[in-house]
Order: structure tokens, then sequence, then C-alpha cells
């Protein structure tokens, strides 16, 4: 899994790429000129602590993790953290729900 770290890729997915929201979280997808996916994640800090918004990347990457071989290739993507949403909804299985959600919302999912 490749992941973006540098700000001018985040922004540069915000301005270009096509947004897609589910009940706690929304993706921005880009096009890349890459044959793998690159990941982005972005929690802010009026959601909780640093240790609450550790917690939330980690489980939003294993999500993405499980279904990394049933999606598209070639595009980046950025999962950001809704303002507001409560910890209860950052389980496992929820961000799992949420983020296959956006996903087919952008037909990223192989069928």
């Amino acid at each position: 899994m490749l992941t973006i770290k540098k700000s001018n890729e985040f922004q540069n997915a915000f301005q270009h790429g096509k947004w897609y929201h589910a009940e706690c979280l929304v993706i921005y997808v880009n096009k890349n000129n890459l044959e793998t996916n690159r990941i982005g994640i972005a929690v802010g800090k009026k959601i909780a602590k640093s240790v609450k918004r550790n917690r939330i990347r980690r489980v939003i990457r294993e999500a993405y993790r499980s279904m990394e071989n049933q999606l598209l290739q070639g595009y980046d993507i950025i999962i950001v953290w809704k303002n507001g949403v409560d910890m209860e909804n950052a389980c496992f299985l929820k961000v799992e729900e949420n983020l296959a959600s956006a996903f087919k919302k952008a037909n990223l999912l192989m069928e």
C-alpha cells in the first residue's frame, strides 16, 4: 500500500478529484498515472486528542487493506473523517461499511 504524505499531493487530490461521502467519512478520488492506488488519511485535530485520532487512522487503514484487492487501480484516494462524528462510529465494521459505500458511489469496486 503506497501512501500520500506530501501536502501538495493532498491538495492536488482535493482540488482536482471528485468527492463521495458516506455516513462518517468522505473520500476524494483523483486519477494518477501509476498502476497502483495511493492512499492518504486525514483526521482533523478538532475530532479528538492524538490517541483517538491515531486509532481512527489505524482502523481506516485496516478497513482499506481488507478491501484493497477489490478496487480498481490507478487512483489517489484521500479518506477524510468527518467532523462531529462520534468515536463509537470508529469501530472496524462500521468504517469498513462506510468505505465500501463510498467506493461503490465512486465506481471503484470491481464487479
